[in-house]
């Protein structure tokens, strides 16, 4: 039987370095990233086959094209944390974002000075573009005088911009939107963009490059916005202006970088008449097959550029399905999170566990799975890797490079990880261990004060079985690691750097 199992193994590494010679990384290939918006592990077929109803094929052919990733993670269980650190590489949890959101007419949250991946692939020739959901913060020229009007969550606030009445409200907006909005995604590496803020949050607009598309000075719910402005045109348009910038960018000499932030399935759930009803599971379902076709679009652009070959194409989603939906669609048979527990905002997996996906011929061997863990800070250090070209040490310092994997090797490149709840409860990973540290925020009225867990995910997937009484020592190793992670700066090798802010893990109610 050792010899049998012996033959099986060095027949396995055999092949895998067979395949390993016949590659070479490609000298500066196009980069694209797809970041879907609520799309939760379980609602891609080919990630919950069992459990999973809802058609998804062309993320599945993406996924049987390349290398799907089991155990790949976002920052954040939302949004705006998930995608400072998918495009910097560092923990959103060292600047002052450690809860929620960054709300509407909000400062930017990554500093000028922060290298992003679009700054990095900038240096090394590239045209890089985003389109889609920003969500990160921007500069609008609001005067001083009337700030509090643009406080989002102020009841002082809110009161007083409805007393202004339509006509001076029309003639504040017209004065902030016709000037260009600063500190926007053209200020950190991208040299184009075409996208919203967030598609229900104002202004309720298109914004291209650092202008909107038109003012929008129609009052909406007093919120600013484009006369006669509905949802259902934005992602089939941001999906246009994606493809045409990779349809010519494809003929251009030069390489490219995308950054596709769709605004699906989160709501509102603006579905197409084409997809309405096609799903036979509601409205979520039906924008996530509409989701699905978006990609599709990309990919077909894609291989009708001629640029396929050398073209990395990387999917996967900021947060798990929000918890709205779930319930109507678990009675169908159709869950979320697949195997996992939780959902968006959970420090569960099913919070921030995301379907991972990396497409590059000549590279990535068709149709592999890796269950490794990784992370989506890791795409800073990888971009690198590929480019040949070393980080300093202030830039990407939670980032590891996936290239090995990608490349065919099984073995870790990271030991440790760390997702957050809405509410800023981290869950730690070492290994296959999961560690959440004791809660001492806010707890709802009526509901028990959680404790310290502990889950070993190679046997309990589900996070059903709390082993924390059981490994006071693993505990005690974890809490050390998260306190370490939190002074160094970092979680990758180089000098200890400063956080922005000081990093606070206990505020706030915690969502399960």
């Amino acid at each position: 039987m050792k010899i049998i199992a012996f033959g099986l193994l060095y027949l396995t590494c055999s092949l895998v370095v067979a395949f390993a010679a016949e590659t070479s990384v490609p000298s500066r290939p196009n980069i694209i990233v797809i970041l879907a918006d609520d799309l939760g592990y379980g609602d891609v077929q080919c990630y919950n086959p069992a459990r999973g109803k809802i058609p998804t094929p062309n993320i599945d052919m993406l996924a049987a094209q390349g290398m799907r990733f089991t155990d790949g993670h976002s920052s954040s269980a939302v949004c705006s944390p998930t995608r400072y650190t998918l495009l910097t590489g560092r923990y959103h949890w060292r600047t002052h974002l450690q809860t929620s959101v960054v709300e509407p007419w909000e400062k930017p949250l990554i500093a000028p000075e922060r290298v992003t991946i679009a700054t990095l692939a900038k240096q090394h020739g590239y045209q890089t573009g985003a389109f889609g959901k920003w969500h990160l913060g921007l500069d609008w020229q609001i005067p001083p005088e009337h700030a509090e009007l643009f406080q989002y969550g102020s009841k002082a606030g809110a009161l007083k911009l409805a007393a202004l009445g339509p006509d001076k409200q029309r003639a504040l907006w017209e004065r902030i939107f016709s000037q260009p909005v600063a500190n926007g995604p053209t200020t950190r590496g991208f040299d184009h963009y075409f996208g919203v803020d967030a598609p229900n949050f104002p202004p309720l607009c298109f914004i291209k490059d650092d202008r909107t598309v038109g003012i929008p000075v129609t009052s909406n719910a007093n919120r600013p916005a484009l006369e006669g402005w509905t949802f259902e045109p934005i992602l089939p348009t941001i999906t246009a202006r994606t493809t045409d910038f990779i349809a010519q960018s494809a003929r251009a000499s030069q390489p490219f970088l995308v950054y596709f932030a769709l605004t699906a399935p989160h709501a509102p759930l603006a579905v197409n008449a084409e997809w309405k009803g096609k799903s036979g599971l509601g409205l979520y379902a039906d924008y996530v097959m509409e989701t699905d076709a978006m990609v599709g679009r990309v990919m077909k652009v894609i291989a009708d550029s001629g640029a396929a070959e050398n073209t990395l194409v990387i999917f996967t989603s900021d947060n798990g399905c929000a918890p709205n939906v779930v319930q109507s669609l678990e009675k169908q048979g159709h869950f979320p999170s697949g195997p996992l527990r939780g959902y968006k905002t959970s420090v569960w997996e099913g919070g921030h566990r995301m379907p991972f996906i990396v497409r590059w011929p000549k590279v990535v061997k068709p149709g592999s799975v890796c269950g490794q863990l990784v992370h989506q800070a890791d795409l800073m250090a990888t971009v690198a890797d590929i480019l040949g070209t070393r980080l300093p040490d202030n830039v990407g310092e939670d980032s590891v490079s996936l290239l090995p994997l990608l490349e065919g090797r099984d073995e870790p490149v990271r030991q440790s990880a760390v997702s957050c709840s809405v509410d800023g409860v981290p869950g730690v990973r070492l290994g296959h261990w999961k560690y959440i540290p004791r809660f001492d925020g806010k707890v709802p009225a009526g509901r028990a004060r959680p404790q310290v867990q502990l889950y070993d995910l190679s046997m309990d997937l589900g996070e059903t079985h709390n082993l924390a009484a059981e490994h006071p020592q693993r505990i005690a190793e974890m809490e050390s690691l998260l306190q370490k992670l939190i002074r160094d700066g970092r979680s990758t090798p180089g000098a200890p750097q400063k956080n922005d802010a000081a990093v606070i893990f206990d505020k706030g109610e915690r969502h399960e």
